[in-house]
């Protein structure tokens, strides 16, 4: 098996049922192996939809924040200050105004929030938005990649089952021959 960039198996299409069945104990056992192969596709498919779900719903997050911080640096040399409207806890909000901003806090997770001065936050948040949609486009191409391993994987289970279905009628006409 060839694999993706990631490390990603890829689905081999039988060409040859009844080739990839002698290779096996049975038709049950080659059958066994493919249903084996499309479980673990469906469920990497699942993690890595869920893992781009939420990497989608970060970028605007982190887009959003960089222009937040682009603002309060055009804002920080002006004699008028800038308004702002903020959550202190859970709906509680304060009414608040800055004047001569100096750097800006930003959240880093875990309950971390860390001072920058603002080339740093942008730096920090360019680059982080940067990272995000590569990961974005990453996790979209093994998506893709997956669901066309589980194309393949249903197609060689029907072809085994049909094969088997077929080998089987052919059996029981012998016998009811004979």
């Amino acid at each position: 098996m060839t694999e993706n960039e990631r490390g990603i198996p890829k689905a081999v299409f039988v060409e040859n049922v009844e080739e990839f069945i002698s290779k096996h104990e049975s038709s049950e056992a080659a059958l066994r192996i493919q249903e084996e192969y499309y479980s673990k596709y469906k469920y990497m498919a699942g993690k890595l939809t869920q893992n781009k779900q939420i990497l989608e719903g970060k970028i605007p997050e982190i887009e959003k924040t960089l222009a937040t911080v682009k603002h309060i640096q055009s804002k920080k040399d002006s004699e008028e200050g800038i308004s702002t409207h903020f959550e202190l806890a859970d709906h509680l909000y304060a009414n608040a105004t800055i004047k001569h901003p100096k750097s800006v806090c930003l959240w880093l997770g875990a309950n971390v929030m860390v001072e920058f001065s603002f080339e740093e936050a942008l730096d920090l948040l360019t680059k982080n938005l940067t990272s995000a949609n590569e990961n974005l486009d990453s996790l979209t191409k093994d998506v893709e990649f997956l669901r066309e391993q589980i194309t393949t994987s249903e197609v060689n289970m029907a072809r085994i089952y049909n094969y088997d279905v077929k080998q089987r009628r052919i059996a029981k006409q012998r016998q009811q021959s004979q």
